[in-house]
């Protein structure tokens, strides 16, 4: 396995700049790793369903291209589910917080 910065590993846990954060459809606003775990807990099938279907995942594609996890990006393409995908980004949070 590969051995991660540390520098990247905190980066991960803060919180993106204003001008890239996620703007969910419902007008909630995730700033970080943390903010996108609550929401997705929280997000009903509908609003999930507005950004992830068969040929998109924003929340995703966020995550690979402003967090820059590409790791948990492919994570959470793979999710078949809001659930599992709420369940990746939590597990990767833990992980990165026993690394710093």
């Amino acid at each position: 396995m590969i051995a991660l910065k540390q520098d990247k590993i905190i980066k991960w846990q803060n919180q993106v700049p204003d001008d890239k954060v996620f703007w969910c459809c419902d007008g909630r606003v995730f700033r970080s790793l943390k903010d996108l775990a609550i929401a997705l807990k929280e997000m009903s099938e509908e609003i999930y369903q507005r950004h992830v279907d068969g040929e998109k995942n924003d929340f995703s594609n966020w995550v690979h291209d402003v967090v820059g996890d590409v790791t948990l990006a492919y994570q959470m393409r793979k999710a078949k589910s809001r659930v599992t995908a709420a369940r990746r980004v939590t597990e990767r949070l833990e992980w990165l917080k026993e690394r710093t």
